[in-house]
């Protein structure tokens, strides 16, 4: 067992879905998975693996930010021999080109964080999706005929939920940057590392522009299409 995990082996299916929220990773257990079963309670992250359309599939909380996230993404990949990970998220637009319930398809994450500036002594590495999974979820969302509130692009991924700096967002924008999340950076740094393959496919829960958000009730239970375009995309690749 893996200290943060806690999971037996064989406990965990080869494709992750990664909700921060831990009652989301519930709330998808019970809604899209057929037979799923708590794996762990470790800190009251939830980890459960049922199936989905007859195929194993396992979803973890990860915990808010990136260093929380890199502690289960690490464990998950070199203690379990997961394959993918998806991040199925809520991230705030900072592009009066999306509006709240709109979904981010991350090709790539910016970040202001420290983690990779430590670990590559100063360089800037780009942390990119993997293309397979990229691709999949761009066709699921297109089968879905969702063309028109689906965004591929870039994600920005912040140490702070309440920035001391918030005006430097609207840099990021002119650079094309679409929204704000935490987590995403950490993901695929890390899946490279591994040679795993990891996507972050999150839905639009606020707006730093126009000020409309969500309920927290609405950011767990009510964002079910993008984790139906996360099955379709993980699932495909295997």
């Amino acid at each position: 067992m893996s200290t943060h995990v806690g999971a037996r082996p064989g406990d965990i299916a080869p494709l992750v879905l990664m909700p921060g929220d831990p009652l989301r990773a519930r709330w998808i257990a019970d809604t899209f998975l057929d037979d799923a079963r708590c794996y762990t309670e470790v800190r009251g992250m939830y980890g459960y693996t049922g199936t989905w359309q007859g195929q194993r599939v396992s979803v973890q909380g990860s915990g808010m930010g990136q260093p929380s996230m890199a502690i289960y993404v690490n464990e998950l990949f070199r203690e379990y021999d997961v394959r993918s990970i998806i991040r199925v998220g809520s991230c705030g637009a900072l592009s009066e080109r999306l509006a709240v319930r709109d979904i981010v398809i991350a090709s790539g994450a910016c970040t202001d964080s420290a983690m990779n500036r430590i670990r590559f002594e100063g360089l800037d590495y780009a942390p990119v999706a993997d293309f397979g999974l990229l691709r999949g979820a761009h066709d699921a969302a297109t089968a879905k005929q969702l063309a028109e509130g689906v965004h591929v692009g870039l994600i920005f991924s912040s140490d702070s939920f309440y920035p001391a700096r918030p005006e430097l967002a609207a840099r990021m924008v002119e650079f094309g940057v679409l929204a704000v999340e935490m987590e995403a950076s950490a993901l695929y740094t890390l899946a490279a590392k591994h040679g795993r393959r990891a996507l972050t496919i999150c839905t639009v829960s606020d707006h730093i522009v126009t000020g409309e958000e969500t309920s927290a009730q609405e950011r767990e239970q009510t964002f079910g299409t993008m984790v139906e375009i996360a099955l379709a995309a993980g699932l495909a690749q295997d």
